[in-house]
């Protein structure tokens, strides 16, 4: 139905910045809701950073200040600025977008490892 392609994920050093892209494809559809959760080892998925189709963003309290979310609506993609990465931002990163085609539908993405190491 929809396929979410992820890109961006790696290796960086404390401080260190990363840019995270996901672009939505396959059914036509509306989307709500588009953005990105993480999940560390041994920890419950959590949200980051969200849009709604009218723009409004969210971001955890975690990374308010360091992660920009924005997005190209046009081609169904939102790309994340990770800025003043902290090793605690290490995790995998899923995209995920709260779609309606003909009925409300979510979708993730297959995941996007990012690692903050000193």
């Amino acid at each position: 139905q929809v396929q979410l392609v992820e890109s961006g994920g790696g290796l960086v050093q404390p401080g260190g910045s990363l840019r995270l892209s996901c672009a939505a494809s396959g059914s036509i559809f509306i989307i709500r809701t588009m953005g990105w959760y993480r999940q560390a080892s041994g920890k419950e998925r959590e949200l980051v950073a969200t849009i709604t189709g009218g723009g409004t963003t969210n971001y955890a309290d975690s990374v308010k200040g360091r992660f920009t979310l924005s997005r190209d609506s046009a081609k169904n993609t939102v790309y994340l600025q990770m800025n003043s990465l902290k090793p605690e931002d290490t995790a995998v990163y899923y995209c995920n977008v709260d779609v309606f085609i003909g009925s409300k539908r979510v979708y993730w993405g297959q995941g996007t490892q990012v690692t903050v190491s000193s």
